[in-house]
């Protein structure tokens, strides 16, 4: 089957087919809040020294293939490299490629076409879901691929069983931070705010964000001037599709507590929550949670999704109550450009050495505590 191949620089400007676009994202099952146009497009006034170039796929007058790239220069083993990425890296936090049925088998002209508009030395793309089919023929086009899990995140399956309140351990949680907010008159409120009020929206969950450790270390999704630009934007443009839920506990007619959510066909995706300091002993991202959990009930939604979490150290609250899990993959692909030869050689050597060297810091540390014991005794 011929495609027709098209290159394009920005998503933003009036000749962009953002209806056919909305079409082929309609058709991909695994399609998340960040495949959509508004948050990509936040993404890209958001962009700091890379380059952006958006390649479509149609087939006859139908789009069946939109992947939005960037290429920047990135460090990797002492080496400038020259590194593709998908647009929304790194704050969108799942991506399905919007690949439709027509345009699978030509996976490897999609390659082509982008080696020679994009020369790079490593593409790389992060959060990708139900991807192995559509980049196998990368793989077997690559001098190195490699194919890495890089999140489980909890999803929890919203059922009758849920209005009844819970048992065990988180029972005694959300009694006692029900307990703990009433003592202080601080209440939970549901908002999903449209986009003539965002603004105020935002303003009001960066100040709680900003007051928080996130905010002090730099690592919120408002942090510095270009997230905020991409926040704002973004967030503007999917309350305008009616994507944005916010769940906060008030206390004395000021928001202490957020957790900012992104529903997408029925799944909500926990994205981000920041809390005041002096209020962290309320529990009250539990109870929020707990709220998530239960405006789903009300509305008809099918899931409430952690959307990401850390790999090895997630602590995030759905654990307690999740229903299954979601496998992200970060896939990783070197050309044979000589530098991208010499980073795809490190990279091996790291991923072999990786393991034992894990493995010795265990014995290590095995042996140091039971060197203890044998002096205690």
């Amino acid at each position: 089957m011929s495609l027709r191949w098209q290159w394009c620089a920005s998503l933003c400007t009036q000749d962009f087919p953002v209806a056919a676009y909305e079409q082929l994202r309609q058709q991909v099952p695994q399609a998340t809040p960040f495949n959509r146009l508004s948050w990509l497009q936040g993404a890209e006034r958001a962009l700091d020294h890379r380059h952006l170039q958006i390649l479509l796929g149609w087939h006859g007058q139908r789009l069946v293939l939109c992947l939005p790239l960037t290429l920047g220069r990135e460090t990797r083993a002492g080496l400038r490299l020259q590194v593709v990425r998908h647009l929304g890296h790194p704050l969108s936090d799942r991506l399905a490629l919007l690949v439709a049925d027509p345009a699978q088998g030509a996976m490897p002209e999609v390659l082509e076409q982008i080696r020679r508009q994009l020369p790079h030395d490593l593409l790389q793309l992060h959060e990708l879901v139900d991807a192995e089919g559509l980049l196998a023929p990368w793989c077997r086009a690559s001098w190195y691929s490699e194919q890495a899990l890089s999140c489980r995140a909890p999803e929890h399956l919203i059922v009758d069983s849920d209005r009844e309140e819970a048992t065990g351990t988180l029972r005694y949680e959300l009694r006692r931070a029900k307990k703990r907010c009433a003592e202080i008159d601080a209440r939970v409120i549901r908002m999903a705010p449209q986009a003539d009020g965002m603004d105020g929206v935002l303003e009001m969950l960066r100040e709680v964000e900003q007051a928080s450790w996130k905010g002090a270390d730099g690592l919120g999704i408002f942090s510095g001037e270009l997230r905020w630009q991409w926040m704002a934007s973004a967030l503007r443009g999917l309350a305008a599709e009616g994507c944005v839920r916010v769940v906060m506990l008030e206390h004395q007619g000021r928001c202490i507590s957020y957790r900012l959510g992104l529903l997408e066909r029925g799944r909500l995706y926990d994205y981000n929550i920041a809390f005041l300091a002096q209020y962290k002993n309320l529990g009250s991202g539990r109870l929020l949670l707990d709220e998530w959990i239960r405006w789903g009930l009300d509305e008809g939604w099918q899931w409430v999704d952690a959307s990401r979490v850390s790999l090895s150290r997630s602590s995030h609250q759905l654990h307690e109550r999740m229903s299954g899990l979601v496998e992200h993959q970060r896939w990783s692909f070197y050309t044979w450009r000589p530098r991208a030869l010499l980073a795809g050689t490190a990279e091996r050597i790291w991923q072999w050495l990786k393991p034992r060297l894990k493995a010795w810091r265990e014995r290590r540390q095995a042996n140091t505590v039971q060197g203890l014991s044998l002096i205690h005794i």
